[in-house]
């Protein structure tokens, strides 16, 4: 027997898992309903305080949060009744009276002015304007400007419920409530971590990346195409979406991937600049012929072609498994050593060290995970009498 729930909405009859809300609903049959504290992905719960998603429900005398609304058996709701529309529409123009004005808006592609222009509500508010609290640029990474926030919470849910950090809270009561970081300090001057979760759910351009702002605190940087890619960090394997201008990364957001659920650490997040650093290496370089090797020498950027010339990856590859093959047939398989990195997969990491013992045959491998969480280590030694994880991360929560 089904324990699906039926129900109707907007005239038709539609089905519902037990739990499941008129949004999840309607949204799973292609019917969009406006929502800004809602953010429909892994570990948020609905809130249900913008009151931007308000359906009629026939036979109630109000209406009804569709993101904290169960779907019941027999109901009927109308998410594009004259009642609702008025509704939802009166909730964006009384928001618009605390935003800046769409020309000086700090992200006018925000989820914010996204559903303004899909409502067709005139980007003005009849109402008087609010105050303004002044900007907070004490971050590196990300601008903090409160005069766009609406009090949804969701900066609050992502810092507290879903990141686990609890920086971010609601201070404050009625007209003068806000959000604060940590004891109401400047968001530099907190326990801020960056991990950033609270600028890619942010639904008005209140928190967002620095990168993207000018000195007036407007965005003048949008991305010309995004990219569905991995992490190069570590070998966790979060997945990402890198968004890219001039082939340039503007920023990146998390996706929904099985390790990251969205989520992303400060490397992650903000850790791109290395990509286009004058110093970093693109191509391979093979050492000059007659170069003497000192282990105390430091070259300079503008020095570097003195003593190396650039190769292909095909000739450097040849040259590295040329001179192991040297090493191995001269002096034997302990005249090599291995050390794996973090930055490869688990995958990579099986094979690594596979290489040094059957390939070369010998047991001199290490990673330099050993040095670095060397007190990770020694405490699931003592508590659990193994020094290596014992559960995926999706079993953490049991």
């Amino acid at each position: 027997m089904s324990d699906k729930i039926t129900f109707t909405l907007d005239g038709r009859e539609v089905e519902a898992e037990p739990g499941e809300t008129i949004w999840q609903v309607a949204q799973r049959n292609g019917t969009k309903i406006p929502h800004l504290c809602w953010h429909p992905a892994p570990g948020y719960r609905a809130d249900g305080n913008c009151r931007a998603c308000m359906v009629e429900v026939e036979g109630e005398r109000v209406l009804a949060a569709s993101c904290q609304r169960k779907a019941a058996a027999g109901m009927k709701v109308k998410t594009a009744s004259e009642r609702a529309k008025k509704s939802r529409q009166m909730v964006f123009e009384l928001l618009m009276a605390d935003q800046p004005g769409r020309e000086t808006s700090h992200d006018p592609a925000s989820k914010f002015w996204s559903w303004v222009d899909a409502m067709s509500i005139t980007p003005t508010s009849r109402f008087p304007r609010d105050h303004r609290p002044p900007a907070d640029a004490t971050h590196s990474a990300i601008a903090v400007n409160l005069d766009a926030c609406i009090n949804c919470g969701l900066c609050v849910r992502a810092c507290r419920e879903v990141q686990a950090n609890d920086v971010i809270g609601m201070a404050f009561r009625g007209h003068g409530a806000k959000v604060v970081f940590d004891f109401d300090q400047g968001m530099g001057q907190s326990t801020c971590v960056a991990c950033g979760e609270c600028v890619q759910v942010c639904p008005t351009g209140a928190l967002m990346e620095k990168g993207l702002l000018d000195a007036a605190g407007k965005r003048v940087n949008y991305e010309t195409r995004s990219v569905d890619t991995l992490c190069p960090y570590c070998g966790v394997g979060c997945q990402t979406t890198v968004h890219v201008k001039d082939e340039k990364i503007l920023y990146v957001d998390g996706r929904n991937g099985p390790a990251n659920a969205n989520r992303l650490c400060v490397k992650g997040r903000f850790g791109f600049d290395y990509i286009h650093h004058p110093d970093r290496l693109i191509k391979p370089l093979i050492r000059r012929d007659g170069v003497a090797k000192d282990a105390n020498m430091q070259i300079r950027r503008e020095e570097m072609l003195t003593y190396f010339r650039e190769a292909t990856w095909e000739e450097a590859l040849a040259k590295a498994a040329s001179g192991l093959k040297g090493v191995h047939a001269r002096d034997g398989g302990k005249a090599i050593a291995g050390f794996g990195s973090a930055k490869g997969s688990n995958e990579e990491a099986y094979l690594f060290q596979k290489l040094i013992r059957q390939g070369f045959g010998t047991n001199n491998v290490d990673h330099c995970t050993r040095l670095c969480h060397a007190s990770s280590v020694a405490a699931l030694m003592e508590g659990l009498n193994s020094g290596a994880v014992t559960a995926p991360f999706t079993a953490a929560k049991d």
